[in-house]
């Protein structure tokens, strides 16, 4: 059997067939040119929804592009969160994540939705806000000391929350697990009914996230015992730490970050996360993060990726020992 010969202008043309066939290659357009959609797993109105509003204003100017904010609440933030876990990883669907969707959410469903650490791409980290510890004026309950201690004695404490499987229900939670005293939850729907119950004693303890509580404590009307940050809340300072009593299995906060789906292109989430940490550097943006209770912590998505890791790890097993159900 003879081989064929392969003449030049055979091997010409293989060339001219293959550079066809590469130049043939869909390419992948210059990003961003449609708008991007940021998906906020909380009605709006909120701090996530505010937040994700302030972003996406300020990353349109710096993208050149739209950005839109998507308010898709339900199931512990598990609907908003599926949402942006199956959408195409090209950098137009991305998530406000904060705690609810990524922490509690897909632990409190019967099947969980997605894997909320491996199931995005987490971006950068936006900042953080405490919960706060406080009480009716009526209980002999000023410090989380106190709180743990008429706990022990009693046999039992009432704690109120914004509803179940709200970040305010599983700090209780993880509060009841960490002293080792009978913290009873009492759910409503949302932190104004249970603001209501806790400012006319029918409930001697509520937890839920700083922002929206600052004016009750000015007002005297409810007395803060203690934010759940490891330093104190530039927002109330003369409240004290979690930490500062000597409780540092207690300090968690309430993230904002913003996430993608799983596989988004690593350029992408290096150019989102650069224009991230240039906004969150604005001394404006600063401003009105604080006013709304929230830290900013531009950084690494790295760092972001490994924050997320370790409050799944704290948080999914308090969830899943509660018992919750959405």
């Amino acid at each position: 059997m003879t081989t064929p010969r392969l003449n030049r202008r055979t091997f010409t043309s293989g060339l001219a067939a293959s550079a066809l066939g590469l130049s043939a290659l869909p390419a992948r357009a210059a990003w961003p040119d449609k708008p991007i959609r940021i998906v906020v797993t909380f009605p709006a109105g909120g701090a996530s929804d505010i937040v994700a509003r302030l972003m996406a204003d300020q990353l349109a100017r710096k993208l050149n592009s739209p950005v839109v904010v998507d308010n898709r609440p339900g199931a512990g933030g598990s609907v908003g969160g599926q949402a942006v876990h199956q959408a195409s990883p090209d950098g137009y669907t991305l998530m406000l994540s904060n705690s609810t969707p990524i922490s509690i959410g897909p632990f409190a469903l019967d099947k969980q939705p997605y894997d909320p650490v491996e199931g995005f791409s987490h971006i950068a980290m936006l900042g953080s806000a405490p919960c706060v510890l406080m009480a009716t004026p009526s209980a002999p309950i000023r410090t989380i000391a106190d709180l743990e201690s008429v706990a022990r004695k009693s046999g039992r404490l009432d704690f109120g929350s914004g509803g179940p499987a709200s970040i305010g229900h599983i700090y209780g939670e993880l509060m009841r697990k960490t002293m080792g005293v009978n913290l009873v939850h009492v759910p409503y729907r949302g932190g104004a009914p249970m603001t209501t119950d806790l400012i006319s004693g029918v409930i001697p303890v509520g937890i839920d996230v700083l922002t929206a509580y600052v004016p009750y404590f000015r007002s005297g009307q409810l007395i803060p015992l203690a934010v759940t940050s490891a330093a104190r809340s530039p927002l109330v300072q003369d409240v004290p730490s979690v930490q500062e009593f000597g409780y540092g299995k207690l300090v968690l906060d309430n993230f904002f970050g913003l996430s993608g789906p799983p596989g988004l292109p690593a350029d992408l989430v290096a150019k989102l996360n650069s224009a991230c940490n240039e906004v969150l550097a604005q001394p404006e943006v600063k401003r009105k993060m604080l006013e709304l209770g929230v830290t900013t912590s531009p950084g690494t998505s790295v760092a972001f990726s490994r924050y997320v890791r370790d409050q799944v790890a704290l948080l999914a097993p308090t969830v899943k020992a509660a018992g919750t159900r959405l």
